[in-house]
């Protein structure tokens, strides 16, 4: 890193009801990024482009995101937190910021990845959460579902659950944890991997639904996978069902534990093995 540059880290939140993804547009300012960069450039007093951990897609929210951006502005950690929000929008607030080694980087210095995805099922659909949660009128069948999801477990080729823009140069994937449970009318589908590829939760979670709405045995799931073709798939579920709630770094990196809001909280999900 060039000599007088900070290398400075933000966990960051988000709703993305009315933002256009994470990844700056070049005809559309309503995104995360140019949001995030317009407010630190303010507080620094000069440009910013900054690093994500995971770049979300139109309508999906982020509860712990993980941006570094470099800077010759020295700026105490209050600056970097309340400075910036003031430069917000009411859906986008930053909850931490600590300045880190040149060789972290938010994107490649991630070890794993946590997403969830939220569906009410209800007999009508919720007013107040309409934009946060995905809804189902539909009764799940949660031991379907978790039946289904064993066969997602571990290092697989995901073709069949992934976007056909997807960019990634290999289609194979670590699945780490895929954890369901209910709370009341809300499902909750926890999956943790080291890496996703594009619409690979939210196709995931299609597929699911599809077996727990009683559309096919859970032993489809596998015969989507073998398939290895986007195809042979379910409906890709809709996006404002989906959090990323966590980002893991390796310990040296130090980060701030930032106490967990209501989406974070410990759920009784189901007994899935772990890899």
């Amino acid at each position: 890193m060039p000599e007088g540059l900070r290398r400075i880290a933000l966990g960051v939140e988000y709703c993305g009801t009315r933002l256009r993804g994470f990844q700056k547009q070049k005809h559309d300012p309503h995104t995360v990024q140019e949001t995030l960069e317009k407010g630190i450039s303010a507080v620094a007093a000069e440009p910013v482009t900054l690093v994500c951990a995971g770049r979300t897609d139109a309508g999906v929210h982020a509860t712990r995101q993980v941006i570094h951006f470099d800077t010759r502005a020295l700026r105490p950690q209050k600056a970097w937190i309340q400075g910036v929000n003031t430069q917000m929008p009411f859906d986008v607030r930053v909850h931490w910021a600590q300045e880190i080694p040149a060789q972290f980087h938010a994107r490649f210095s991630a070890r794993q990845r946590t997403y969830r995805y939220l569906i009410h099922s209800a007999p009508t659909r919720s007013a107040q959460a309409s934009s946060e949660v995905t809804w189902t009128d539909h009764t799940l069948d949660l031991s379907a579902m978790r039946a289904g999801a064993r066969y997602l477990i571990g290092e697989h080729d995901f073709s069949s659950f992934r976007a056909s823009q997807c960019q990634a140069k290999s289609p194979v994937r670590r699945l780490l944890k895929l954890d369901i449970g209910r709370v009341g009318q809300l499902i909750v589908l926890e999956v943790s991997a080291t890496a996703f590829l594009h619409h690979m939760v939210r196709n995931i979670a299609g597929v699911l639904m599809a077996v727990g709405r009683g559309d096919y045995p859970a032993e489809w799931v596998g015969e989507v996978l073998a398939a290895r073709d986007r195809s042979a798939a379910s409906v890709t579920a809709p996006p404002h069902g989906l959090y990323l709630v966590d980002v893991e770094y390796p310990p040296e990196f130090t980060l701030p534990f930032v106490e967990p809001g209501p989406l974070l909280v410990p759920l009784p999900l189901g007994g899935l093995p772990t890899v």
